[in-house]
């Protein structure tokens, strides 16, 4: 087959073309500018890019600077979002029914959402009578937004497109998932090798589909490659070119860095209005605008510093701001009470604080309730009375309070006075055995939830990571948060407490040293030898080491030394490859 991309240049343009009555469709850097040119990008990860993470990503961002953040759905089968209504509610909450909407109305729109042609009338579900826009993609809260989809068939990939169009501004393509599964289903980085096809899955979302349609793609084995590769993406019709810099080898313990100078060729030799995307070894805040300059870049995407620290793109809150959520500290003092001055400044977000507004961003948007009522997150000179409360003792207290909080929102509806009567009669045992039933249903109902729910369902792999480095000293958060799931939101709460009791002690603990609590746990990595940062993690584990009550990333060890641990085997082609990069970063 000839060059399907050359053949998409040639075809009449898109731009301005779209359906009477439709907005006009932009492309490639005209569309970019028209939602706001955002340098930070919410990378798209399975089942981890979902609304509520969107939403706690965003919160630390002010209102008005909302617009420079895109973020990214997780990755959809295609066939499946199609074809599928069950797994389309599951994974995409973009519309529910209006309040007073009548069960005749809601069986039209069931009937709808099933794809029956003689009621569908359009390609995607747009709001329709009987439903109000909710959660992703809503344009009040969850904008830009970006779908993405795996697919290796043009005409699925067009049918689910077409439905997730309304509630969203493009539709993107994975072309970098390394994964086993997408070898096996033959979609993500697996189609590299069939360039034709990606610019036949590209070609017909340009030519067909009412949003624009991006890209996201790995680096190849050369720089010459790459570029040749990137045109061709382009040339099918793609308005955005996200570039991830590892190649598709580059997963688990042989991840490594990512190569940003691919991503500078491409920039170099691509036309000056190619709307660029870069991904890839962006570990905290401030390798945000390294990777900006060495790339040039128009945006900087992240997966797992995001799943780390959901404020990663945000600057630093000034001084005074946020003083309970956001901790400082300057150095430490030594044993005659000078101030330390070989280590850097330490700050960052908290994790309880992170972890609270979280667990409201779910009670808020995904429950339809109001939080709790918590006190204040505590800082040393606060009163530490609650600290020597059994666990069990504070969470009864959280849960009154909770309760209490509820009845006010939700006045009781009045009862003829016959029932009032006949209620207030009851034995207590009968009422007690009530209530225990109305909670094993509300039980049940939440660990349903938790599994249909794509918000609900994210929570415990986001906290494992989030409070990946609390945990592996508190072992008892971590077993604690393993059962969590299967009660819902009050099973989180639960963690929550805990959470804030164990920052809060290590707080106490730091400031009653003066800092040489953490001194003493970090002096033998401030020991060790520096060594090239391609083939050792020591430099990355020294600059962003924190206290574990503080967000911070999780390092990798680089190839080299997961191998010299035995933690990994190499083919002979693998091992030819690793050597290949090692020789370009000598």
């Amino acid at each position: 087959m000839g060059d399907f991309g050359a053949e998409v240049k040639a075809q009449p343009e898109v731009k301005g073309t779209t359906l009477e009555g439709k907005k006009t469709k932009l492309h490639g850097r005209a569309f970019y500018e028209s939602i706001g040119s955002p340098k930070y990008i919410v990378a798209p990860m399975v089942d981890q890019s979902e609304f509520a993470w969107r939403m706690l990503t965003r919160s630390f961002h002010p209102k008005e600077e909302q617009s420079k953040l895109l973020a990214y759905t997780p990755m959809f089968h295609a066939r499946l979002f199609a074809e599928e209504e069950k797994y389309r509610r599951s994974h995409l909450q973009a519309t529910r029914a209006a309040a007073g909407t009548t069960t005749e109305e809601k069986k039209k729109t069931e009937k709808k959402e099933k794809g029956d042609e003689s009621e569908k009338g359009d390609e995607g579900g747009e709001e329709r009578e009987g439903e109000q826009l909710w959660l992703d993609g809503n344009p009040a809260m969850d904008r830009p937004l970006f779908v993405q989809f795996c697919a290796n068939s043009p005409d699925h990939l067009l049918a689910a497109a077409r439905r997730a169009a309304p509630y969203c501004d493009a539709v993107d393509l994975n072309l970098g998932c390394p994964q086993g599964i997408a070898r096996k289903g033959h979609y993500g980085s697996f189609l590299q090798e069939d360039q034709d096809l990606i610019c036949r899955l590209i070609g017909r979302l340009h030519a067909e589909l009412d949003v624009p349609v991006t890209a996201k793609i790995r680096v190849l084995d050369t720089p010459e490659a790459t570029l040749a590769y990137a045109r061709r993406v382009l040339g099918a019709g793609a308005s955005i070119l996200t570039v991830h810099g590892r190649q598709r080898e580059q997963k688990g313990h042989l991840t490594g860095l990512a190569d940003w100078q691919v991503i500078r060729h491409l920039r170099d030799n691509l036309p000056p209005d190619t709307v660029l995307f870069a991904n890839g070894n962006v570990l905290q805040h401030g390798d945000v605008q390294r990777c900006l300059d060495a790339t040039g870049a128009d945006a900087v995407m992240s997966a797992e510093g995001n799943l780390s620290d959901p404020a990663i793109f945000a600057a630093e809150p000034a001084p005074g701001d946020h003083p309970r959520e956001y901790w400082r500290a300057v150095g430490s003092a030594d044993a005659d009470g000078n101030e330390s001055k070989s280590k850097p400044v330490l700050s960052g977000w908290r994790v309880d604080a992170v972890m609270r507004r979280y667990l409201d961003i779910l009670h808020r948007y995904v429950d339809d309730e109001e939080p709790p009522t918590r006190r204040p997150l505590f800082v040393p000179g606060d009163d530490e009375t609650w600290l020597l409360e059994p666990p069990q003792q504070q969470q009864q207290q959280q849960q009154q309070q909770q309760q209490q909080q509820q009845q006010q929102q939700q006045p009781q509806q009045q009862q003829p006075q016959g029932q009032q009567e006949q209620a207030s009669e009851e034995r207590p045992s009968k009422r007690r055995k009530t209530s225990d039933q109305q909670q094993k249903k509300s039980t049940k109902k939440r660990g349903s939830d938790a599994t249909s729910n794509p918000n609900m369902s994210a929570v415990q792999a986001h906290l494992f990571h989030l409070l990946r480095h609390l945990v592996s000293r508190h072992t008892d958060v971590r077993d604690m948060l393993a059962r969590s799931s299967r009660d819902g939101l009050p099973g989180y709460e639960r963690v929550l407490s805990a959470v804030e009791a164990k920052v809060a002690q290590g707080l106490i603990d730091y400031d009653r040293t003066r800092g040489r609590s953490w001194d003493d746990e970090v002096a033998g990595l401030y020991a060790r030898p520096d060594a090239p940062e391609h083939e050792s993690s020591v430099a990355a584990l020294k600059r962003c080491a924190r206290p574990w009550w503080v967000v911070q990333p999780i390092i990798r060890p680089m190839p080299a030394e997961a191998l010299a641990k035995g933690a990994v085997k190499l083919s002979k082609k693998d091992a030819e490859k690793l050597k290949q990069r090692r020789d370009g970063k000598e």
